[in-house]
């Protein structure tokens, strides 16, 4: 979570409106000329200019004041869009997490992420999760409809004020339901069967039966009330529960860009350990590192020296023939008149350096000890990466 905040506030130049809804207004004055264009970027706000009348359209895409007083507008009715969302997303886990087998899942953010992706109505887990719903029996619709009275009573606003007083309807119709259904002492044998808590497969086992039923037979007042409550959470889904990418401006409070992401997550080092080895200069930005072309310095550290050595050898590389190359490139600096008294100690000083950058080579994982001769190493990548 916290390395997708860096991600979006570093990559998206507009998260600087991505603020509380009473610094919407002075952020949105500051905005300069550059950052206007940056919003007429946004493929969201294209799509916005594009359904406008064109004098609008002229004025969107030419007038940086009137962009930015529609710009403010747009970012609090995305404001207002995410109260209104996680009220009725609450709301709609209540039901669904009452639910059999919980077909839109057992936790929220599982629902969450089933709004965002896409539009939850259209999805065959809606559809069922409706049928299971029309199912419920009345003690548990009755616990489902109170908890979401409080939802939407602690939500800011008065969005879901009528929206409260029709569930406090339902709820005072499943009262009277009950008092009348008391003083008949009339039992209704598919009622009975509805208000069993059951599994998922006696639940759809009961629902193909009253399919079958409902033809010939008349629903009770607890059945048709039951479908009204049901159909009257789907109207708050479908209205409420749009998917964000749908909404405009979405792109300067919703990041999305999940490949970004997966690069940084799923390191490929590889590359990064060939650059440094074949080009040293590019991290220590030192000048003696520099070396033209395909040339070999003696300047660098010896494993660079080694490394660039074996990416001219074949599939197996000979150890002695290495360790020749290698001290000639570590003494390519030396002049013809070089001490011969100390040859034997420069030559175990340079054995010394071969060995430790081949054991480095190893560790890294380029080379490896071959079965098939004692002498040699097996190199294990190709291609210079």
């Amino acid at each position: 979570f916290q390395f997708c905040l860096v991600e979006h506030f570093y990559s998206q130049p507009l998260s600087v409106l991505c603020c509380q809804l009473g610094d919407v207004k002075k952020r949105v004055n500051s905005l300069s000329h550059n950052q206007c264009e940056n919003i007429r970027r946004l493929p969201s706000f294209r799509r916005y200019v594009e359904n406008q009348a064109s004098e609008k359209q002229i004025a969107l895409l030419t007038t940086d004041s009137y962009l930015k007083e529609i710009t403010q507008k747009l970012l609090e009715d995305l404001h207002v869009y995410h109260e209104h969302y996680v009220s009725v997303l609450r709301c709609l886990h209540v039901f669904t997490s009452a639910l059999p087998k919980y077909p839109l899942g057992k936790q929220i953010r599982e629902l969450h992420c089933a709004c965002l992706e896409n539009q939850v109505w259209e999805t065959e887990e809606y559809e069922s999760s409706l049928q299971l719903a029309r199912m419920l029996n009345k003690s548990d619709l009755v616990t489902v409809l109170q908890q979401c009275v409080e939802i939407f009573v602690s939500s800011s606003g008065k969005e879901f004020d009528k929206t409260v007083e029709k569930l406090k309807e339902f709820l005072t119709q499943f009262q009277k339901l009950e008092e009348a259904f008391q003083e008949q002492d009339v039992s209704v044998s598919s009622q009975k069967e509805l208000q069993k808590k059951t599994d998922l497969y006696h639940l759809q086992k009961t629902l193909l039966e009253l399919k079958e039923s409902r033809r010939s037979k008349k629903l009770t007042k607890f059945e048709m009330l039951r479908f009204e409550v049901v159909d009257y959470i789907d109207g708050l889904v479908r209205n409420y529960l749009v998917p964000a990418d749908h909404k405009t401006l979405h792109e300067i409070v919703y990041f999305n860009t999940a490949s970004v992401l997966r690069e940084h997550l799923n390191a490929a080092p590889r590359m990064a350990l060939h650059t440094a080895l074949n080009n040293p200069y590019w991290y220590l930005k030192n000048q003696a590192l520099k070396s033209d072309g395909g040339s070999i310095s003696n300047k660098v550290p010896d494993v660079c020296i080694a490394y660039k050595l074996h990416l001219e050898c074949g599939r197996l590389i000979n150890l002695v023939d290495w360790l020749e190359a290698f001290s000639t490139v570590v003494t390519a600096a030396e002049g013809p008149n070089a001490d011969a008294a100390s040859s034997d100690q420069v030559d175990d000083i340079i054995h010394a350096r071969f060995i430790r950058a081949v054991s480095e080579l190893e560790l890294l994982g380029f080379i490896k000890p071959s079965k098939q001769k004692t002498d040699h190493v097996a190199r294990l990548t190709w291609g210079g990466c």
